[in-house]
């Protein structure tokens, strides 16, 4: 289940960096320049995971050595500083759930490292103009998702499948909500015949998946069947699209 955490932190940032490139080449299209932003994405925040593993103990190693998580109140021990006898307070906080709160940190520092080393320079030469936005979008959600660690880590920490799966589907539906033909035949034949929108509805039914397997963590026979459920939200806007269509009401 740890493991599983950080692969959702790892995944969060890199779609966010996607999806903000996305919104910045404002194309419907994907070209060699846009591939490329992505690419480069992609290997910041890889190289951002690597290092972040790699400088905690045993430093140097792909493995982690956790404290382990019991309970929410281990996320935030300094809100359970001793006071004996009742009297002076003793802050002796330690982090309780080594490393999970503090590999997040190292991980978002080297992504914001990592991307103004590389960004900027790539964006400018690749979208003139329109990239520097995906770069200014990170400046903002990389802090942003730091505080939300800061303050919500235990929580997030147990409820991320939940957010995965919830906003997956959300998202998922807004993709296919944005077409202008809404018609059964026009959504499946856009989705299986245009290649960027083939690759946004494989990676939702890769988050649909990854949210399956975070809850269930495949512990019994059963939950490998649910697997089979991940298309599912797609096939039913497309087979429902027509009785909600604003247009026909």
């Amino acid at each position: 289940y740890d493991y599983l955490y950080l692969a959702a932190i790892f995944i969060t940032t890199l779609l966010s960096h996607w999806v903000a490139i996305d919104f910045a080449a404002k194309r419907n299209k994907l070209t060699k320049e846009i591939i490329a932003l992505h690419v480069s994405a992609l290997i910041e925040t890889c190289v951002s995971g690597v290092v972040s593993v790699l400088v905690f103990e045993p430093v140097g190693s792909l493995k982690i050595h956790s404290c382990g998580v019991k309970k929410l109140s281990d996320w935030y021990p300094v809100l359970h500083n001793p006071t004996p006898n009742y009297e002076d307070k003793l802050y002796c906080t330690h982090e309780v759930v080594y490393p999970l709160f503090s590999i997040v940190f190292v991980f978002y520092t080297v992504n914001l490292v990592a991307l103004l080393l590389v960004r900027p320079w790539l964006s400018s030469k690749l979208l003139p103009g329109r990239g520097r936005s995906a770069v200014y979008a990170a400046l903002y959600f990389l802090p942003v998702y730091t505080l939300l660690h800061t303050v919500c880590g235990g929580l997030i920490y147990y409820s991320y499948p939940y957010i995965i799966l919830i906003l997956s589907l959300i998202s998922s539906a807004g993709h296919f909500a944005f077409k202008f033909d809404q018609s059964m035949r026009k959504l499946f034949l856009t989705t299986v015949t245009d290649t960027r929108n083939v690759i946004i509805v494989l990676g939702h039914w890769t988050l649909h998946g990854f949210a399956i397997v975070s809850i269930t963590q495949l512990t019994e026979t059963l939950h490998y069947s649910l697997l089979a459920l991940v298309p599912c939200p797609a096939a039913f806007y497309i087979l429902t699209a027509k009785f909600t269509n604003p247009v026909k009401i």
